[in-house]
């Protein structure tokens, strides 16, 4: 079972430290050679990028649509958190949500995009993931986490590939704790986001900041897709999960989406699912992926 405190081994080549080395993009399969992986399609990797906002560096995984190389076309952009478990089985630590594969087959429908992987640090995940602190789990640094992506992230892909760079056509996606961070960082960076999905986000956390947070937030009239699974409860009734166990369920995500719409979301620009057979995992998050990915960027 998935849950909001598991991390990942930091990503290869992580570093510390302010100094800034060059950009050195790579094709996975190139890093990968010798090696099992279950990557489809044309993914790049950046070696590692420093953060001025954080201190701290990572590696950054794009995926390129399959007309990108045969075409002079600009495409709009998903940042997408928990970078090791989006398109590779070899480098997630709870399953893969084979986002390659789906976007290879939402361009038989026209859907194409570029996705940028932004792999987790670890013991930093619930730190970056969230502005609020928590009292027993952390976090605090979801500001300049946000920062970092908008500021530092977004101008480097922006210079690098031919995407869309307006509001409009700039995404940020995520689920759980990368749900959490997605939902602020749409209200928090209205001038930078467009459009947002939430997949089984982490409302629980520091008491339920991000409801009071949201409805007094700058309205964003883009986009938004939410979601949560009925059965997202633990498989265990631990004490010290009982506010995962309360706040995951349906009446928790009916009441942001009630929030939304009262700040204006409409049917066309809001879409809350319900999944009955849902758990809190990468696989129930895969299988919702296409028709989210449809309504964001169809």
């Amino acid at each position: 079972m998935y849950n909001d405190e598991t991390t990942a081994p930091l990503p290869r080549n992580i570093q510390r430290g302010e100094k800034s080395l060059p950009a050195q993009w790579s094709d996975y399969r190139d890093i990968k050679r010798g090696r099992d992986h279950t990557v489809s399609g044309d993914v790049r990797v950046l070696n590692e990028l420093y953060s001025p906002q954080l201190h701290n560096r990572r590696e950054i995984l794009v995926y390129l649509p399959p007309s990108y190389t045969a075409s002079d076309r600009t495409y709009p952009v998903v940042y997408m958190h928990d970078g090791q478990n989006l398109f590779d089985t070899s480098t997630s630590f709870a399953g893969e949500w084979g986002v390659d594969e789906t976007m290879e087959e939402l361009s038989g429908e026209g859907i194409e995009a570029i996705v940028v992987g932004i792999p987790n640090l670890g013991t930093e995940r619930t730190k970056e993931y969230s502005p609020f602190v928590d009292r027993r789990h952390g976090g605090g640094r979801g500001d300049l986490y946000v920062d970092f992506i908008a500021d530092t992230l977004k101008p480097t892909i922006d210079s690098t590939f031919r995407t869309r760079p307006e509001q409009a056509h700039t995404g940020i996606f995520g689920s759980s704790m990368g749900g959490l961070i997605s939902l602020y960082a749409f209200f928090q960076r209205p001038e930078t986001f467009g459009f947002v999905g939430a997949m089984s986000p982490s409302f629980w956390f520091a008491g339920g900041a991000i409801l009071p947070y949201i409805r007094s937030a700058r309205p964003n009239a883009g986009r938004i897709y939410l979601d949560v699974g009925e059965k997202e409860a633990p498989s265990t009734r631990r004490w010290w999960e009982i506010p995962l166990l309360t706040s995951l369920r349906k009446g928790h995500c009916e009441q942001v989406a009630s929030i939304l719409a009262r700040k204006g979301a409409s049917e066309e620009s809001l879409r809350f699912v319900v999944d009955p057979d849902g758990e809190h995992n990468e696989a129930a998050w895969r299988r919702r992926l296409p028709d989210a990915l449809r309504f964001l960027l169809g």
